[in-house]
């Protein structure tokens, strides 16, 4: 008894006044013997259709959960940037050229290029009037910044031994070297682009502290005034970002299904609200869906040293615009909620509880 007294919290407490006691005695004498689960699951989700102001739907308990997943994982990305707030600055020209003196003491660095900031629109600080730009349609430009520093000319070793070298050190000086990547690529060479010729680039990521670096080679070069050694700077996710993330998204969730159920109950019975929800969910949850596994396979087939930002999972703010859209559209859903009080609530018999 005291197990369902519990179960009946999903009800709302107007109902458990009135029926609960009586709901109590049909589970006492009538729920089927073996089936604990079962009922248990019946009772929840008819009390959660009871609480959404659709008790004889069965599919509003998905759409809220949807609704409210999605939410809380907006909020999170939006925790996240601000927790990004409290991460050191990017590496100034003093710290850059220390670090490059520490990993690449042969090489001659003529070109170095301090990151204006720890999130940059095409390289540079992103300013109120970009915000246009970012929503529609450069959202990937938006991007973590980085330092960089290029060195030109004649390369004083084998570029792969000036990776190998470069790994080397970082090691000796306390960082954490993953695993290098090579690729390449075939690219055409002389005046008419008549040669093709294969271009090799190797590089490796290290991270000590809250810093990020990463070392390129291109080898051969595809004209002189290509760098044949790129090193860049970046910083690492602050810890605060996963806490801020986690709560955020929790708030978000818990927000967005108190809100659902609020719209749920003032709109039975008409379609606009309805349709409101669906073209939301198909904005947010479709860009979702498809940036989801991608960047888990990014993630796996190569080493990072830091996750991407918990943003960019969501395709944020590369489809911004469609996130924005279906915002206007839970906006209005909202606003034609609004128009009327909801009917009287109708709640479920107790035998339903046994019979799902």
């Amino acid at each position: 008894m005291t197990r369902y007294r519990w179960l009946l919290r999903a009800y709302p407490r107007a109902y458990r006044s009135a029926r609960g006691e009586e709901l109590v005695g049909v589970l006492l004498d009538a729920a089927p013997a073996g089936r604990p689960i079962r009922v248990a699951a019946n009772l929840v989700r008819h009390g959660l259709r009871a609480r959404l102001g659709r008790p004889a739907s069965r599919s509003v308990v998905t759409w809220a959960a949807l609704t409210a997943v999605i939410c809380g994982l907006f909020s999170a990305a939006a925790a996240t940037r601000l927790a990004w707030e409290t991460a050191r600055p990017m590496p100034d020209r003093a710290e850059t050229v220390a670090l490059l003196a520490e990993v690449a003491p042969e090489h001659s660095f003529t070109d170095i290029q301090v990151a204006p900031a720890l999130f940059t629109f095409y390289s540079q600080k992103v300013t109120r009037g970009d915000l246009p730009m970012i929503l529609f349609p450069d959202g990937g430009e938006y991007e973590q910044g980085a330092g960089t520093a290029n060195a030109y000319g004649a390369p004083p070793m084998p570029v792969t031994e000036a990776v190998t070298r470069a790994e080397e050190r970082l090691r000796d000086s306390g960082w954490r070297v993953y695993p290098r990547l090579a690729d390449g690529y075939e690219s055409c060479t002389g005046k008419y682009c008549t040669d093709m010729v294969t271009i090799t680039t190797v590089s490796v990521e290290a991270r000590r502290g809250d810093t990020i670096l990463g070392v390129t080679t291109t080898d051969p070069l595809i004209e002189p005034g290509w760098p044949y050694l790129t090193v860049t700077l970046r910083r690492a996710t602050p810890p605060a970002a996963l806490p801020a993330g986690v709560a955020g998204g929790l708030l978000g969730a818990a927000l967005a299904w108190l809100l659902f159920g609020w719209a749920s109950r003032r709109s039975e019975g008409r379609d606009g609200p309805t349709i409101c929800l669906g073209v939301t969910l198909l904005l947010w949850w479709g860009p979702t869906a498809l940036a989801l596994p991608a960047m888990v396979s990014h993630h796996r087939g190569e080493p990072h040293p830091s996750w991407h930002p918990f943003w960019e999972w969501l395709a944020q703010p590369a489809l911004s615009f469609l996130a924005v859209a279906g915002a206007l559209s839970a906006l209005l859903g909202l606003g034609l909620a609004m128009r009327r009080p909801g009917d009287t609530l109708r709640y479920a018999s107790p035998g339903r509880a046994l019979r799902g």
